[in-house]
């Protein structure tokens, strides 16, 4: 058997990898800028991450749902206390697709609406109601038209509420920064104006902090900028620091009942012992902050770049617009500078590293990008 051949996969095998760096087979070192599409938070194999997965694997395993797990408990208490949100409750499933297919359903039921309002470059997944309410013609699905779904222009205050005043919409979902979109931040005037156009035409207002959660702005939700308190927060991606773990934070309005969600692996020990682990070495070594000085650093430094077009985002989530497709540049970053980046569409390159990068590495970064854009 053979592997289903959908992905473009650069000629670099991975085999060992510590903080922000990754070592190939051949023993060729990479700064890793890119993280693995975000999921790495606190770094590649952090000891105390490493200790706790295997302390955990020794104990139960892997042990799943129908049964209490304390680790969920003691994950939503953390999570509570260092995100904010100490009142809301907790869903814990295994991606991102999956918390925006959960918080999508919860709207719908405490609404008793079905269409949901989402925006230009927009991705929230790719399971189906996900991809109903991506922005994202290559991964178009008959699926699609399972869901009543309205795309707006970003930072359109008017368009919103023109599209609620029709008094059917169970959601408004929106990223807390555009992933795939190339790091696009919506206006904070706007994050606030749709907090309270939802408010007033009663419809559920999700943000979507996927890939912008979990400390990667500079604040562990970039909506925190804005200072709005959604109804919904989908979690995952930095969340199990690369173990497969998603979530939605939930507003205490929002009343359960036994049926009304589930999953069979979400929550389960090793995830837990994973998201503990993570959010502990957050605190501890304040990552949080370090994304956020850091990533000011970054901003100010390529901002002074010649050839960039536009610089986008916040934290340690950066998007470098050209002129010009990327592809050559990135491959050169990748194979003559030993730096792995990330990209968006043709002309976008994307940067997210580890939290724990330190401005010695990115000034590195720097360097290597001038010269290869020489």
């Amino acid at each position: 058997m053979k592997l289903f051949d959908v992905y473009s996969l650069f000629d670099v095998t991975p085999v060992s990898a510590k903080g922000c760096y990754i070592t190939d087979e051949k023993g060729t070192e990479y700064l890793d800028l890119y993280g693995g599409h975000a999921v790495i938070s606190v770094g590649h194999s952090h000891p105390l991450y490493v200790k706790r997965i295997s302390d955990q694997l020794n104990k139960i395993g892997f042990y799943s749902n129908s049964v209490r797990n304390p680790l969920q408990e003691e994950l939503a208490l953390k999570l509570g206390e260092l995100s904010g949100y100490a009142d809301y409750s907790l869903f814990l499933c295994n991606s991102g697709a999956e918390a925006n297919e959960n918080a999508l359903k919860l709207a719908s039921f405490h609404t008793g609406k079905s269409r949901v309002i989402h925006f230009d470059k927009s991705f929230h997944g790719r399971t189906s109601a996900a991809v109903a309410v991506t922005d994202n013609p290559k991964i178009v699905s008959p699926l699609n038209d399972t869901v009543e779904r309205t795309r707006l222009p970003l930072n359109d205050v008017a368009a919103l509420e023109t599209a609620l005043q029709k008094g059917d919409v169970a959601a408004v979902i929106v990223e807390g920064i555009q992933g795939i979109g190339g790091c696009r931040v919506p206006e904070d005037s706007f994050m606030q104006a749709a907090e309270k156009l939802c408010r007033k035409y009663g419809s559920v207002l999700i943000l979507d902090e996927i890939q912008s959660g979990y400390g990667r702005s500079g604040k562990f939700f970039a909506h925190k900028y804005a200072g709005i308190k959604p109804d919904v927060i989908s979690v995952a991606k930095g969340m199990g620091n690369g173990y497969p773990m998603g979530g939605i934070l939930i507003n205490p309005e929002f009343k359960p009942w036994y049926g009304m969600l589930g999953t069979t692996f979400g929550g389960n020990y090793l995830a837990c012992a994973a998201g503990i682990a993570v959010l502990d070495i957050m605190k501890e070594e304040k990552l949080v902050e370090n994304a956020f000085e850091v990533g000011n650093y970054l901003l100010s430094e390529v901002s002074g770049i010649s050839g960039i077009k536009e610089v986008r985002g916040r934290g340690l989530m950066v998007g470098l617009e050209f002129d010009f497709p990327i592809s050559d540049l990135r491959k050169k970053l990748l194979f003559e500078e030993k730096i792995f980046t990330g990209v968006s569409g043709t002309n976008t390159i994307r940067i997210l590293p580890p939290l724990t990068l330190t401005k010695k590495q990115t000034d590195h970064f720097i360097k290597a990008l001038k010269r290869v854009l020489k």
